[in-house]
């Protein structure tokens, strides 16, 4: 068996094996936004400032909110199941169409910060370690403990007033100029033009703990016996680092990475209500106040699938990463 027939077979493996966790975890939610007072009727009837009993009970009955919640979410995952995610009452469509619409910005920013926060901290941790006990290592190390320290909404704020308020070169909010109809690679330009400050914001963070963590698996690497062994050998500093330090050195890194995904949509939420991003963060924070139950369990959901695909990824390149590790 070749090794792209094994890494289709692991991938499918995992992919029947994330099935029972993304149910638990569908059922964990459920019971867990009931356990608050209050549900969508409750919502609506307070916003229309008066709303008798017997239409609130109407409503329940419309909603199927009326049910004992063992059918209620018997129906939920049933309907789940047939790739159904149910009705948004507060925005009057469907929850997989609203989800849509909002996955694709979220998932814009969390590909870029991903890639500026990994990048970055890879290239920021190995340039401390190879300058250990110098300025530069000290200057670095103070780098990544105040940004780690600082909170995001903070630091978008700031991010505001300095280059989008007093200097002019970013846009304040939002994902695009909607007025200015762009269109191609002019609309292309815009979006990248709105996505530099959200970026920047949320990756500080991240950039912090994959630099402190690339910093301390090099150290670590560098005083393994094959190190030492590749040293006696004759191999100049350069190769053993490039070569044979740096990638394993990579390992953990991934693998924070791939853990972090989560983490990184709850980021996402202050980032996205900072700058006005229309991502599932943003979604999540309305919805939450508007115990829209349907669309909080769908953004749950696919929350919890992308979790599962990106670890699925990791574990992946994990094995091209060191070829001892086998997938299979």
């Amino acid at each position: 068996m070749n090794r792209s027939t094994k890494i289709l077979r692991y991938v499918l493996r995992r992919l029947m094996q994330g099935i029972p966790i993304i149910i638990a975890i569908i059922v964990l939610n459920f019971f867990l936004l009931n356990m608050a007072e209050g549900d969508a009727v409750d919502v609506l009837a307070g916003e229309a400032g008066s709303a008798t009993p017997e239409y609130m009970a109407e409503l329940r009955a419309k909603f199927g909110l009326d049910q004992p919640l063992p059918v209620q979410l018997m129906v939920y995952l049933k309907n789940v199941a047939l790739l159904d995610l149910g009705y948004s009452f507060r925005h009057d469509m469907p929850v997989a169409q609203l989800i849509l619409d909002r996955f694709w910005p979220t998932l814009l920013l969390m590909t870029c910060t991903i890639l500026t926060a990994v990048g970055f901290g890879i290239l920021l941790g190995l340039l401390a370690a190879i300058n250990l006990n110098t300025w530069k290592d000290t200057a670095i190390s103070i780098f990544a403990l105040i940004t780690y320290a600082t909170p995001l909404f903070w630091v978008g704020l700031m991010m505001i007033v300095v280059f989008s308020i007093n200097l002019g070169w970013f846009p304040t909010s939002g994902m695009e100029n909607i007025a200015a109809f762009y269109e191609g690679w002019d609309r292309v330009w815009d979006i990248a033009h709105h996505l530099v400050l959200p970026t920047i914001t949320l990756s500080l963070f991240y950039l912090a703990l994959y630099t402190r963590m690339m910093r301390a698996s090099m150290l670590e690497q560098y005083g393994q016996d094959y190190v030492v062994t590749a040293k006696a050998k004759g191999l100049t500093e350069r190769r053993i680092t490039f070569v044979h330090v740096l990638r394993n050195a990579l390992l953990p890194v991934v693998t924070m990475a791939g853990v972090q995904v989560g983490a990184l949509i709850g980021g996402s939420v202050i980032v996205e209500s900072v700058f006005a991003w229309p991502g599932l963060g943003m979604l999540a924070f309305e919805s939450l106040f508007a115990r829209d139950l349907n669309l909080l369990l769908g953004i749950f959901m696919i929350s919890s699938v992308l979790v599962v695909v990106v670890n699925l990824i990791v574990d992946v390149i994990y094995s091209f990463l060191d070829p001892r590790i086998e997938v299979a």
